[in-house]
């Protein structure tokens, strides 16, 4: 479809956020955008830099580092999200490369970032990862482990902007969005990193701050 363009997208997505945060009351602008890039070329992102969108989100730290440095220097003002799970051997590129990681889940990570930010006098804002659907196969602690993390975290002075999640797949996200937005309240974070292309809206509603939305800006990967 002609009209189906990178700036239409974003704009029907970011319509759509308005609308939701409307809804619940709130400022779109409280809302942050991430577009995720992964897998997707620099000339795929391009045009939705060109559209006007600055905050994207990556999975893996070596995919980042090989794509993201030259589309950053064309396009001064870009933030960097780290969204996948990280290893902690690349605790250090990931403090370089990334002005946000959103998938602390283990005390050695904590460690490993705490350390890596002392050194490079850099230090970006950290998500506590929780598994809140209690799934085997997905990254984060344990909802019974946040407490504990969250204070090792803490004891480490690493910047925590709040908890993401990735609900289970197939069903109704909001209750586990609501349970997040609880252990945030809880524990006195204020950031919910939750809500990817099928619900976001419903994320926004329950108090996103970051919303991360890959498919419905980028159209399916290959």
């Amino acid at each position: 479809m002609a009209s189906d363009t990178a700036d239409s997208r974003l704009s029907a997505i970011r319509d759509r956020i308005a609308r939701a945060a409307k809804i619940a009351r709130r400022d779109p602008d409280d809302v942050t955008l991430i577009a995720i890039s992964k897998t997707h070329e620099g000339d795929a992102i391009r045009p939705l830099i060109v559209a006007g969108q600055r905050v994207f989100g990556e999975n893996r730290v070596q995919e980042a580092a090989v794509k993201w440095p030259a589309l950053r220097e064309e396009t001064p003002g870009i933030a960097l999200h780290l969204v996948g799970q990280l290893q902690s051997n690349k605790a250090e590129d990931a403090v370089a490369l990334f002005d946000a990681i959103h998938s602390v889940d283990r005390p050695s990570l904590v460690t490993a970032l705490a350390r890596a930010m002392d050194k490079a006098g850099r230090r970006p804002p950290c998500f506590i990862q929780v598994n809140i659907g209690d799934e085997p196969q997905k990254g984060g602690c344990a909802v019974a482990d946040l407490p504990a993390l969250l204070g090792e975290a803490r004891a480490a002075a690493l910047p925590v902007a709040g908890l993401m999640a990735v609900p289970p797949f197939g069903v109704d996200a909001a209750p586990y969005f609501a349970l997040l937005a609880k252990l945030a309240r809880d524990h006195d974070v204020t950031g919910l990193s939750m809500g990817m292309s099928d619900d976001f809206e419903a994320a926004v509603t329950l108090g996103a701050t970051h919303v991360r939305v890959g498919t419905a800006l980028f159209g399916m990967r290959a």
